[in-house]
């Protein structure tokens, strides 16, 4: 196969790949026999056990319930507004934390600053000793 494209697979034919490891058959095997990479038919099989027949889409197709037309009126509506406003609360608690940290850290630096000038002492002790 030349380098850049890609083999299609058709739904029936990762059907049929994954009924034969259900049934026992060995991953090498089938990849040997069929010329597919072994990680195919893994993803294939975690693709059939989460959504059956209908999640072995076919190549190149987008993903059903990632529209924007399939979305419920009203009810995901409502829980995308909770989780906005859960949002908002958490940077919200966010910023108050970072407000708090910056003024404990101006007031470490400004505690840290020689008051006088040169050679004066500074209010914290070295730490070398």
């Amino acid at each position: 196969m030349s380098e850049g494209k890609r083999r299609v697979f058709s739904r029936e034919f990762k059907l049929s790949a994954v009924k034969r490891l259900l049934a026992g058959e060995s991953v090498a095997s089938l990849s040997r026999e069929l010329g597919v990479q072994a990680g195919y038919f893994y993803r294939w099989c975690g693709h059939f056990r989460r959504g059956g027949v209908e999640a072995l889409r076919p190549a190149c197709r987008p993903r059903k319930g990632l529209g924007v037309l399939d979305i419920e009126p009203g009810k995901d509506l409502a829980t995308a507004r909770r989780r906005i406003a859960e949002l908002e609360r958490k940077v919200g608690q966010q910023q108050v934390e970072l407000d708090f940290f910056r003024q404990a850290l101006r007031q470490v630096g400004e505690a840290r600053r020689p008051r006088a000038g040169s050679g004066v002492a500074t209010s914290t002790r070295s730490s070398r000793r």
